[in-house]
């Protein structure tokens, strides 16, 4: 089972509007592009301006170079301008992108994930009907401002994880996004990456801002929260990602999360 897939491009199919939609090539300052795919392998690439993606149906699995995110129903995620990165489904999923200059939305220079409301979402909805190849009448534009305006306030989801780039630890890292279930020790994980435990140790706190056992506690969550915006049941769920016992799973998701599974897709 892959989950968290290393950094780099393989080939796919998608039925996208990006394939006659260019970002870049659109005048206007701030718009929203709808997508809707059966499966998904974007291409890698970057945007002159920030893109603000939003699902709404399905699960997007986004990698930059430093990053790995998950973005279920009713998520987003932000990614400023000039940052390479590459969005994955493996089933059908939904969404939307807004892209807007640096000057138009006051978020910050690094990618967050966000919990947009209802007024958002259906604001980003109602943007992506808007055309994109002449100016916005003043009603479009009143509707783009007040979505613009309503995003520095989101509340900020913790759906992301900080990838090494050390080979040494990447090659840990990466071991474990194809089974987030393994419970080997750092010392016979380190081992088979030819590096000691001690070092494997520095690396993830230097590269990552966690210890290893916080980043393998998030890579899990991450996968559950993957499997679980999919449909899967926690019970299904749990043994997948390493918790033999459900009542233990969903505790630590309630403590990373602020609610149950359950609740928290609901």
């Amino acid at each position: 089972m892959l989950i968290l897939l290393p950094f780099r491009q393989q080939p796919g199919k998608a039925d996208t509007m990006m394939d006659t939609v260019d970002p870049d090539g659109v005048e206007q300052p701030a718009f929203v592009i709808g997508e809707h795919h059966e499966t998904l392998d974007e291409p890698l690439g970057a945007f002159r301006r920030a893109r603000l993606i939003h699902a709404s149906a399905g699960v997007l699995i986004v990698r930059t170079e430093t990053g790995r995110w998950v973005v279920p129903p009713g998520h987003a995620l932000w990614i400023p301008a000039g940052v390479l990165h590459r969005l994955s489904a493996t089933g059908p999923v939904r969404f939307c992108s807004l892209y807007a200059g640096a000057d138009a939305v006051p978020l910050p220079f690094h990618s967050i994930a966000v919990v947009p409301d209802r007024l958002v979402a259906a604001l980003l909805s109602a943007a992506a009907d808007l055309p994109h190849d002449k100016p916005f009448d003043e009603p479009a534009a009143r509707l783009v401002q007040v979505l613009l305006d309503r995003l520095p306030g989101l509340p900020v989801a913790p759906l992301g994880l900080n990838w090494p780039r050390d080979p040494r630890a990447l090659r840990i890292a990466d071991a474990l996004s194809s089974n987030p279930a393994d419970s080997a020790v750092l010392e016979d994980l380190a081992a088979a990456a030819g590096v000691t435990a001690r070092t494997a140790a520095r690396l993830f706190v230097k590269e990552t801002g966690q210890t290893f056992g916080q980043w393998r506690q998030q890579l899990r969550l991450l996968a559950a929260v993957e499997h679980l915006g999919a449909g899967a049941s926690v019970t299904q769920v749990a043994p997948e990602v390493g918790y033999s016992d459900v009542s233990s799973f969903i505790a630590v998701f309630r403590d990373a999360f602020g609610d149950t599974p359950a609740r928290y897709f609901r």
